[in-house]
C-alpha cells in the first residue's frame, strides 16, 4: 500500500493531475492547431511566378489557423497589426534605398524576437510566431520583403473577417 504523500498515494486519491484527462482535469483549452506553412512561399522559384493562391487562399488558411479559437485573448488584431505596421515602415525604408537592404535586414528579423516577447507576455501564440519565423526567414531581398509584406497584408484582411474585434 502507498503513502500518503507519495506518488502513487497522490495518484490514487486522484489528487496527483495525471490520468487520463490530463493535468488540466480536462477543462483547459484544447490543444493549439499548429499552422501549416508549408505552402507560404514569398520568393518565386527561378524563373517562375509567385503562386497564384498566395495573397488569396495561402493567406486566408494561415488567418483562419491563426485566428483559431475566437474566445482566445491572444492574437487580438490590434498586437498582430503592430508587427504589421512595423513591417511595412522596414520595407518603405528598402524600397526608398534598397542599397541599405542589408543594414536593415537584422532589425526586419528582430520582428522575430519581439514575437517571441509577445509570446511570453501571452499577447500572442506559438501559431502567430511560427508564422513570423517563417516568413521572416524567406526574407533575403528587397523583392521578398515586399512579397511578405504584401503576404501579411492580405493575412490581415483575412484575419479581420475570422477576428472582427480586438
Amino acid at each position: 500500500m502507498a503513502q500518503q504523500g507519495t506518488p502513487q498515494g497522490d495518484r490514487r486519491r486522484g489528487t496527483f493531475g495525471g490520468g487520463r484527462r490530463g493535468p488540466g482535469g480536462g477543462k483547459g483549452p484544447a490543444p493549439l492547431e499548429r499552422l501549416d506553412t508549408s505552402r507560404i512561399q514569398l520568393s518565386p522559384p527561378e524563373g517562375g511566378h509567385l503562386p497564384p493562391d498566395l495573397f488569396d487562399d495561402v493567406a486566408r488558411r494561415a488567418a483562419q489557423q491563426v485566428a483559431g479559437d475566437c474566445k482566445n485573448q491572444k492574437n487580438k488584431p490590434t498586437q498582430l497589426r503592430q508587427f504589421y505596421d512595423e513591417l511595412v515602415m522596414w520595407e518603405e525604408k528598402v524600397r526608398r534605398d534598397e542599397d541599405r537592404f542589408h543594414e536593415y535586414l537584422p532589425f526586419i528579423r528582430m520582428l522575430n524576437a519581439k514575437a517571441a516577447y509577445a509570446e511570453g507576455r501571452k499577447h500572442v501564440d506559438r501559431n502567430f510566431v511560427d508564422l513570423m519565423h517563417h516568413c521572416l526567414g524567406q526574407v533575403t531581398s528587397p523583392s521578398v520583403l515586399r512579397n511578405f509584406k504584401l503576404f501579411f497584408e492580405a493575412f490581415m484582411g483575412f484575419y479581420k473577417v475570422e477576428r472582427p474585434s480586438g
